[in-house]
């Protein structure tokens, strides 16, 4: 399978949960932060310059803890922040929402007979099949560990899973049998991340990479399924991905050197398997820092590729010959994600309307315009996997009443089929909250777009809650929203900013917060909260207002509550980032490298990021603040929620700390979730009021 079809399928789940928390990045203080008390702490002040002398200029402020992972929490931290048990009607209420639960697109067998996806029906995401349109499923995994199905093998006899362990985000890569049965491990090492990249048009070979050469750079595996052996094919400094391969044996990879920012080269391996001997052939993006996705094309010699390279939004491209020709039209709109099939008969791409998704497709020799069967009228229409024959597309509806539905569309016939239902058990769908788009003023007069999704009911002024998406570069669209849901049902109106940094509004939105200019446009945070004050009150009284976001949304939380304190009633971030130098320095180093280019260098940069971070600002805080952690996290470490739970209780400000040891980032487990959510709207309830 194609990257570009793996990352339309990830698409396609992260649409059924607009909540999902994304990757934190967060900034650190202007002034040194103070030390944090107890075992965390380990700031040390720079001793005193004699009288006599000029003061020389402060040292380096250390680190308030080091590390990330579970060994970098004392057994005693997790003890005193564990998550309270909660009251039964809240419980409840909570549990009835999260087992509104959609199935993931899913990848069909080569025959079109066997749908295999990935559902949370069992409290884990877990690996199931159906044996033809809405047949009963069949459960092919378990346990307490989150699988997905990634690819299944050109015969159809057997399934590419992917595991990862307590949230840990170092996943193995196995082979499972199609019938079901055990799992074969490709590769699964502790503190290593294995990851698909291919499996090879004659089934012989998974290609895929890990960074168990150095932790900072990925190395490019084959394995031979029939012998169970791998062989190292590419080992350079960097973080690589092979995202195709021809039947020739070349490999086209990219190299990411920052956030959306790749060059593409064209690796064909020596006659014997020696990793050093190949022949690297750069491509193009080289030194250019842009935003390059590729896939090599029809016709020789050509690369389909997807960049903002030569205008402000995304556009699908053909590369030959160091050429770019556009293959798609000129609009105000990015082309999220494209994929081809491996017989390369069509081109599939997706429009992001403004937060709305639009299938379109081509004929992928002449690139001419394939018209589209009729489709049911959907929020987002997402293609997730092809077979390789070209036959057979598996699409993804969702709207923002319904969750996403798996439908299998034949070329042959143009059927469309559907395949799955979600399940919804004891509610209706007409009782979810529609998102609605609008937008509001930040103080310069750009619109900030943002969705809305209000109450039937609620004690007006209704209370309300903005919730900010992380990334930064994420972004929040319209469709299904079950999480979302559960704030409307406790009272709250539930806004939706997509400030500048988040992604589909093109380059120069994009880019308005990358390093030092973040400075410039983080007051669109505050700017979210005086616009809902002014605009959704009630006969002149004006609502009570509460912030909420996890990983870079937790630090836009922490931000909101310490920058622009006052702006808010209260606040809860889930992983964010409280100091952005400690961050940067303590997040799992294959990460550190691409946020360095979003935020900063910890270094260079240090002096803007402590002004960027929320843990400068704590002598401005007036309102409570709720902080949520999974303590395995690699993105978003643990010391970042406990160092700056801790500096709250030295200066006696009201706040909470839940920690979960057995998550990264976010709660994924069905009772954490239901702990998570249930304790935001505990906290939001007492201090914002709602129902």
């Amino acid at each position: 399978m194609s990257s570009s079809s793996k990352r339309q399928r990830r698409l396609g789940g992260a649409l059924l949960s607009l909540l999902a928390l994304s990757v934190a990045c967060a900034p650190t203080p202007s002034a040194p932060a103070p030390a944090a008390p107890g075992p965390v702490a380990s700031a040390r002040p720079a001793p005193a310059a004699p009288a006599e002398a000029p003061r020389p200029a402060p040292a380096p402020e250390r680190p308030g803890y080091e590390g990330h992972g579970a060994a970098s929490v004392s057994p005693e931290i997790l003890a005193r922040y564990a998550a309270p048990p909660l009251p039964d009607d809240v419980s409840r209420r909570i549990q009835g929402l999260l087992d509104v639960r959609a199935p993931g697109g899913g990848v069909l067998g080569p025959d079109g007979k066997a749908l295999y996806f990935t559902w949370t029906i069992t409290g884990t995401r877990q690996v199931f099949r159906l044996d033809g349109p809405q047949r009963f499923p069949l459960q092919l995994t378990g346990g307490e560990d989150p699988t997905v199905v990634e690819d299944v093998t050109p015969d159809g006899a057997r399934l590419v899973l992917s595991r990862d362990r307590k949230g840990e985000e170092n996943p193995g890569l196995y082979l499972q049998d199609a019938k079901g049965g055990p799992l074969l491990a490709i590769q699964h090492k502790p503190g290593v991340q294995t990851q698909l990249q291919l499996v090879s048009d004659d089934g012989r070979h998974v290609y895929y990479r890990a960074n168990d050469v150095k932790k900072d750079a990925y190395a490019i595996y084959r394995y031979d399924i029939a012998s169970k052996q791998r062989e190292l094919v590419f080992d350079r400094e960097g973080i690589w991905r092979a995202v195709d391969a021809a039947g020739d044996g070349r490999l086209l990879l990219a190299r990411d050197v920052g956030a959306n920012m790749s060059e593409l080269f064209e690796w064909v391996p020596a006659a014997k398997a020696d990793p050093a001997a190949g022949t690297l052939t750069p491509l193009f993006g080289q030194g250019e820092r842009e935003d390059y996705r590729a896939m090599y094309g029809a016709a020789p010699g050509e690369v389909l590729v997807l960049t903002p390279r030569l205008g402000e939004y995304r556009r699908l491209y053909s590369w030959k010959a160091g050429k770019l020709t556009p293959i798609t039209p000129e609009i105000p709109f990015d082309v999220s994600a494209f994929a081809i099939d491996r017989a390369r008969k069509r081109v599939l791409y997706t429009v992001n309307e403004r937060g709305y998704t639009r299938l379109r497709a081509l004929d992928a020799r002449t690139h001419r315009d394939v018209k589209l069967p009729a489709l049911p009228a959907a929020d987002h229409v997402v293609p997730v996997s092809t077979t390789r024959d070209g036959r057979y597309t598996t699409l993804l509806l969702e709207s923002s009443r319904a969750p996403g539905t798996s439908y299998v569309l034949d070329w042959t016939t143009g059927k469309l089929t559907q395949w799955h239902t979600p399940s919804m058990p004891e509610v209706a769908p007409d009782a979810f909250a529609a998102a609605t788009l609008e937008s509001y003023p930040a103080r310069d007069g750009t619109q900030i777009p943002m969705f809305v999704r209000r109450p039937a009911q609620c004690e007006r002024p209704c209370p309300v809650i903005v919730h900010f998406h992380g990334g930064p570069e994420s972004q929040v669209r319209a469709g299904f929203g079950a999480r979302a849901q559960i704030f409307v049902d406790a009272g709250f109106v539930f806004v939706e900013p997509n400030v500048r940094g988040s992604d589909g509004y093109g380059k120069t939105w994009l880019h308005a917060d990358d390093g030092a200019k973040r400075l410039g446009v983080i007051t669109d945070i505050e700017d979210a909260a005086k616009f809902v004050r002014a605009s959704f009150g009630h006969e002149g009284r004006p609502p009570r207002v509460g912030i909420f976001g996890g990983s870079y949304g937790g630090y836009s939380a922490l931000i909101g509550m310490t920058m622009f304190a006052g702006a808010y009633d209260a606040g809860a971030a889930v992983v964010g980032m409280s100091n952005l130098v400690t961050f940067l320095e303590n997040t799992a180093p294959y990460r550190r490298i691409l946020r360095i280019s979003e935020y900063g260098d910890p270094e260079k940069d240090r002096e803007a990021l402590m002004k960027l971070s929320p843990i400068t600002y704590l002598d401005r805080v007036k309102a409570p603040l709720l902080i949520i952690q999974g303590v395995t996290d690699p993105r978003v470490p643990a010391g970042e929620s406990v160092q700056i739970q801790r500096s709250l209780e030295a200066k006696k400000i009201p706040s909470e700390l839940i920690l979960f040891p057995d998550e990264g980032h976010g709660a994924q487990k069905r009772d954490n979730q239901v702990l998570q959510y249930g304790h935001l709207v505990r906290f939001f309830r007492a201090h914002l009021g709602g129902r």
